[in-house]
């Protein structure tokens, strides 16, 4: 470490003159202000709809949209058919003339914007070829894909729209959408009643993908090959209307989510007489579709400490048959929603569980926890399913408010994660055991937990975004990102160790120095790296926050405001930004423009360090001090050789030249050091003497931002004794220079080391510039041998020469 002893503690200032002839010339350099404002910049203006607190307005407003829906499954031909009576109410400020509606089914019809603009390596995925270069291959998967898209006809039939009178009402489809003309404008406060009627053909999830369709297992001794249908996107829906954007209508193209509108439901679902349905909101006429057995086992759950079997195992193996011609029409409603989905088989067990909250008067005080899924997925979802839907409303409930529905529901099937209001889809693989030739079942831990993750996560959807209803099509971070951070607070209360895919800071370092990186404000469709923009550095962002920006006590009741403001509201990411700062008393300009808006990273070197002590001008003191640096200087090279060849100096030979500077120690105190420092101490004030006696260490720590982010600075220094102390110093340490500055440091210890962000907590990207002074780095070499081989045509074919036939070769 870098000495340096202190003479004064003040600087003179010298002055230049400069020839007034001399042309003056402007200075450049880097420099930029990382602590601008946002606001009136990037950030909309505040109004009456959203003020700058970050809470919704005194005119603030959203849509109403009520449903009065009809659906029968076709179980043969895998065709649903539906009729909705739809109630709009218009309560927005402005005249509407027309209605927009979403028709997410037709991104499957093979002349849609999404079909048609599918491209190589597209959407994150790894491309099979480099603009320019020739294709490797074609996978078999794709090729059967297109040939469904081009061959089975999906997307909606509109067949019907009609008003309350029966009359047919003009209406265009576009792509994904459909606009329905009103023969009336639709002024403030009013309502007007419609009906759609439709029908489609389900996709093969598995195959064309997609967040919804049907499963179909193989038919063995012990069950009939039935399938497992998870229903979701399948009615046409009302587009948003929003104060800031007016109609939502850009087209689905499968990956940007739904902004929907909120609304009453009455659904009656008419499937074969032997399926169990599951569906958003509460079932009202069980007495016509469960057995007697199985209502009352679903009251005896209100109130277990368990989860308890509403359908067995052994009864939904039995269940298990082709061949009924009957039907059972389930009849749900649910209240306040913003979409519905639904599943339905024969081959569901269903297990279920209350949960009891503080419903706070808001929110119900019981909510039943509740699990489907078939025989293939025993034992793990039994064991692991509803509870890991209990857990995540307890911890949801202390970040955000009470869960606001009547039921929670996990349900197995093709869909590898999906979530709607109080029932999400779980699933594909997940939580599958594996069974060998003699019968026996096991799983891996890794299935075991990514079933676990796979359920917060998607019960953990019914907050964010099913009643925090954000814009997912243009910030799809306010999902995704949000959640996956309550995720990650859930899974580490899960269990010790438990191993979360996203939430650690520097989990995120790869993403953020990667070329392809780009801002999470970035609209969903255009994302390139999906998965760590969307989810990981969001999530890792809030993470940071918490734990290092404001602390847990400020970010908590922050975030908890933020949700409570906006539950059942449309918010924006300004409604976010400004909400955290406002009730937390702490500017996050910096922080939002580093990780929302930039494409920097983190990565804080530290260059220098080094140690000033004062000059105490006590000759006993600094002579001594002087000397020892003398001594610990290496001895000239010249005179070690020296002496190694025998050589001697001239005064060694000619010892009269020796005399008094040559026996004395040029470092030796003299009388007359002494009355000067004597002079200097009667010159001093009481507080200077304190200052010099009391023997404080200055450490000049010079930092550089080289990631761009600017961020708090955490710094350990460790003393010779071993003893540490962490310091956090804000991220305003770069207000003047967001590239380079340096930081001082006063103890009396003797600092030995000092460490930069020793908890890995701020995602820097190279920690080998973390240490001073700088250490060796560790890393493991695999011993490997050469392989390469040149191709040989004649021995692959067993092709053998003599030299009998080299010499008998024609010439």
């Amino acid at each position: 470490m870098r000495k340096l002893t202190v003479i004064a503690l003040a600087a003179a200032v010298a002055t230049l003159n400069v020839a007034a002839a001399q042309p003056i010339r402007q200075t450049t350099n880097d420099w930029r202000d990382a602590f601008r404002q946002l606001e009136d910049e990037d950030w909309p203006t505040p109004n009456r709809e959203r003020r700058a607190t970050g809470a919704p307005g005194p005119d603030y407003w959203q849509q109403d949209v009520d449903y009065d829906i009809d659906i029968h499954l076709n179980e043969r031909t895998k065709v649903l058919t539906g009729s909705a009576t739809v109630t709009y109410t218009n309560n927005a400020p402005d005249e509407l003339d027309f209605l927009w509606y979403l028709l997410d089914q037709n991104r499957f019809r093979d002349d849609s914007i999404a079909v048609m603009t599918e491209t190589v390596g597209g959407g994150g995925r790894a491309a099979s070829r480099v603009g320019g270069s020739m294709p490797e291959g074609v996978s078999a998967y794709s090729v059967r894909r297109r040939d469904r898209l081009e061959n089975d006809g999906y997307g909606f039939n509109i067949t019907a729209v009609t008003d309350a009178d029966g009359a047919d009402m003009d209406h265009t489809i576009v792509d994904t959408l459909m606009r329905i003309d009103l023969d009336d404008t639709l002024e403030t406060g009013d309502s007007v009643t419609f009906t759609i009627e439709w029908n489609y053909r389900l996709i093969e999830t598995q195959v064309v993908g997609g967040r919804a369709g049907w499963e179909c297992f193989e038919e063995t001794s012990d069950t009939g090959g039935d399938c497992i249908y998870q229903i979701a996107q399948w009615f046409p829906r009302a587009a948003v209307f929003s104060d800031y954007e007016g109609w939502h209508n850009k087209a689905f193209l499968g990956r940007g989510e739904f902004g929907l509108e909120f609304g009453d439901y009455n659904v009656s679902i008419t499937v074969p007489q032997d399926f169990i349905v599951s569906a958003t909101g509460v079932l009202q006429n069980p007495e016509e579709v469960l057995t007697q057995s199985q209502r009352q086992r679903l009251e005896e759950a209100r109130t277990a400490d368990e989860p308890v079997f509403i359908v067995t195992p052994s009864e939904a193996r039995a269940n298990e048959r082709r061949g009924t011609r009957s039907e059972a029409t389930w009849e749900f409603s649910a209240e306040n929603v913003r979409d519905y989905a639904w599943a339905g088989s024969r081959k569901f067990i269903w297990d279920a569980v209350g949960v009891e909250q503080d419903g706070e008067g808001e929110a119900p005080d019981l909510v039943m926890a509740m699990s489907f899924y078939p025989n293939e997925s025993e034992p793990l979802w039994s064991s692991f399913s509803t509870r890991a839907v209990e857990h995540t409303l307890e911890v949801y409930n202390s970040f955000a408010f009470p869960y606001p529905y009547p039921v929670a529901q996990s349900i197995a099937g093709p869909q590898g994660g999906m979530e709607y209001p109080m029932i999400t889809f779980n699933g594909g693989t997940y939580g599958r055991p594996v069974e060998d030739d003699d019968g026996n079942l096991s799983y891996s831990l890794g299935a075991k937990r990514g079933l676990i993750g796979v359920i917060i996560h998607e019960i953990g959807h019914i907050y964010f975004p099913m009643v925090v209803n954000t814009d997912e099509r243009q910030w799809t971070w306010m999902d995704e990102g949000v959640n996956s951070f309550l995720q990650f607070e859930a899974e580490r209360l899960w269990e010790e160790d438990f191993p979360v895919r996203r939430g650690d800071p520097h989990t995120i370092t790869s993403y953020m120095v990667s070329r392809d990186q780009m801002p999470i404000m970035t609209q969903s469709d255009s994302i390139l790296q999906f998965g760590p923009n969307a989810y990981s550095k969001p999530t890792i962002a809030l993470v940071i926050l918490r734990e290092t920006v404001l602390g847990r006590e400020l970010f908590d009741e922050a975030f908890q405001t933020y949700a409570r403001r906006w539950r059942f509201r449309r918010p924006t990411p300004y409604d976010f930004f400004r909400t955290m700062e406002e009730v937390s008393g702490v500017d996050l300009d910096w922080f939002w423009r580093g990780w929302f808006y930039s494409t920097d990273h983190v990565d804080i070197s530290i260059d220098r360090v080094i140690e000033g002590t004062l000059n105490t001008e006590n000759p006993e003191i600094e002579n001594a001090l002087a000397a020892q640096i003398e001594a610990d200087r290496a001895e000239s090279l010249t005179e070690v050789r020296n002496r190694e060849d025998g050589l001697s100096t001239y005064a060694e030979s000619n010892p009269e030249v020796i005399e008094f500077y040559s026996r004395t120690d040029r470092h030796a105190v003299t009388n007359r050091q002494r009355e000067a420092y004597e002079r200097f101490r009667d010159g001093l004030e009481e507080y200077e003497e304190e200052i010099i006696d009391r023997g404080d260490r200055f450490y000049y720590v010079d930092l550089s931002n080289q990631g761009g982010v600017v961020m708090p600075v955490i710094l350990e220094f460790t003393f010779a004794n071993g003893e540490t102390d962490l310091v956090r110093i804000p991220a305003e340490i770069w207000r003047y220079n967001p590239v380079n500055t340096t930081w001082v440091y006063r103890t009396q210890r003797e600092v030995v080391s000092v460490e930069l962000d020793p908890l890995w907590e701020t995602a820097d990207a190279d920690r080998t510039d973390n240490y001073y002074p700088p250490r060796i780095e560790p890393t493991r070499l695999e011993m490997y041998r050469s392989s390469s081989s040149s191709s040989n045509m004649m021995d692959d074919m067993d092709r053998r020469v003599t030299r009998d036939d080299i010499q008998d070769r024609p010439e």
